[in-house]
């Protein structure tokens, strides 16, 4: 519930942004997917802070609701070009579970290796 997530963490990290993000089709486990999400950003110092809230389609998000968990999902990491950081990170026994290029210039990839809750986002952005 992403209006709750909000409520809790806006004392802590200020106002965020919503932005929809219906029908974006992705790469996710090797096909084509379509999927809608919630999400809410902000900044701290540094650091973004994104909540998101699944709304439709297969997702990592959904296999994390599905697996019983909340909390931290992801964490991003601002990459120079996207497909030789994820080559890079397939030799620490990462693969890219969702990707998507939006544009030239700009591109995400969320990864995951076994035994490692932790999924990685590589985030690709010339675009400001």
């Amino acid at each position: 519930d992403l209006d709750s997530a909000i409520e809790q963490y806006e004392p802590l990290f200020g106002p965020f942004q919503v932005m929809d993000a219906p029908d974006m089709e992705w790469d996710y486990r090797g096909s084509p997917e379509v999927s809608s999400l919630k999400i809410a950003f902000a900044d701290s110092g540094p650091v973004e802070i994104e909540l998101i809230q699944w709304i439709a389609g297969e997702t990592p998000h959904k296999e994390f609701l599905e697996a019983g968990r909340e909390g931290m999902h992801h964490l991003r990491f601002i990459v120079d070009a996207l497909e030789p950081k994820v080559e890079q990170l397939a030799q620490a026994g990462y693969r890219p579970i969702w990707t998507k290029r939006f544009a030239e210039g700009l591109a995400a990839a969320y990864l995951e290796r076994e035994g490692d809750p932790l999924i990685v986002e590589l985030f690709e952005n010339h675009h400001g």
